[in-house]
């Protein structure tokens, strides 16, 4: 079993997940709408801007402040330390 940080020390299980995906297109949107209306979406960004919206297979939607490329990177394990959360090193 694979779980992925999505950041604040939350984890996902990896092979759940369907999509990652930015949040910034109006279809995206009215998805997470739709998902809090529905009572489906968890949110993971504890306030913060939400950067990707996670699809999982169980049809629940969760919001993170990582980015999509971020996540994606630690779903192909290529994570980097945990200082580098929230931070715009480059």
């Amino acid at each position: 079993m694979k779980f992925i940080n999505i950041g604040f020390g939350n984890v996902i299980h990896a092979q759940r997940i369907i999509a990652v995906v930015s949040p910034d297109s109006a279809p995206i949107k009215r998805m997470v709408q739709e998902g809090k209306d529905r009572g489906i979406v968890i949110d993971a960004s504890f306030g913060r801007k939400t950067r990707a919206v996670i699809v999982m297979d169980s049809d629940h939607i969760i919001l993170s402040y990582l980015t999509a490329e971020t996540l994606a990177n630690r779903i192909a394990g290529e994570e980097k330390s945990d200082n580098s959360e929230g931070s715009n090193a480059w």
